[in-house]
């Protein structure tokens, strides 16, 4: 029951739950920007991976920087998220005093920070199944069917947001997939080997002594 005394500690204000996630989401898109930077990446990269983001609605725009996440986990390396959260709170706040209250209230910290976890640390996990192995995301849907002898999600740097193809065997030989769960196969199963490059095309394939670079796009193309 919400009364007179106990109103600030029970009582959950939309608005500033809005606030918040958004003044946070702010603070981990420029960590990602950071990161991109670090790695090497241009200022035009930089500007194509925020024109992205602009004109999602928040929700998409979380589920979107977790997936990014998800496959550059060094992205979010070295960052408190106490201090994201604590310029979250500033930023929302118009008074000092006003912020003072809010970094001290221990029950918003530990519900503001749970938050951030849920919202954006949704790792994949490989499960086997009869001997093969697939793909769950964070809410246990299955992305990459059970059908595979062996996978390798591949966390290499990607200065863009799309979706990283995962390495995987079937039948003896090596192809590329989508965790998409439909299976789209990106590069076909006829590889005797698959690696990974430090720039694009980030995948480096081997039949015999033959060696091909390939593409990422929908259908896989060998350069």
């Amino acid at each position: 029951m919400i009364t007179q005394e106990n109103f600030e500690s029970q009582y959950s204000d939309p608005i500033e739950r809005r606030q918040i996630s958004k003044f946070v989401c702010d603070e981990i898109c420029r960590q990602i920007h950071r990161y991109i930077k670090g790695m090497s990446g241009s200022h035009r990269t930089m500007e194509k991976f925020e024109a992205r983001l602009k004109d999602m609605p928040l929700d998409q725009k979380e589920r979107t920087i977790a997936a990014y996440i998800d496959l550059n986990r060094h992205a979010l390396d070295g960052l408190d998220m106490k201090m994201v959260l604590v310029r979250a709170m500033a930023n929302y706040c118009d008074t000092f005093s006003y912020m003072m209250t809010m970094v001290n209230d221990k029950r918003k910290w530990v519900m503001y920070l749970k938050a951030i976890r849920d919202t954006y640390f949704r790792f994949h996990k490989v499960f086997e199944e009869n001997g093969k192995y697939g793909i769950k995301d964070n809410d246990g849907n299955v992305t990459v069917s059970a059908q595979y002898e062996f996978l390798r999600t591949p966390y290499v740097y990607v200065d863009d947001i799309r979706q990283t193809p995962v390495i995987a065997q079937k039948d003896g030989k090596m192809g590329l997939i989508l965790a998409d769960g439909h299976d789209t196969i990106v590069a076909p199963f006829r590889y005797d080997d698959i690696s990974l490059r430090d720039e694009e095309p980030y995948f480096v394939a081997r039949v015999g002594e033959r060696t091909v670079l390939l593409d990422t796009a929908p259908r896989g193309r060998e350069r």
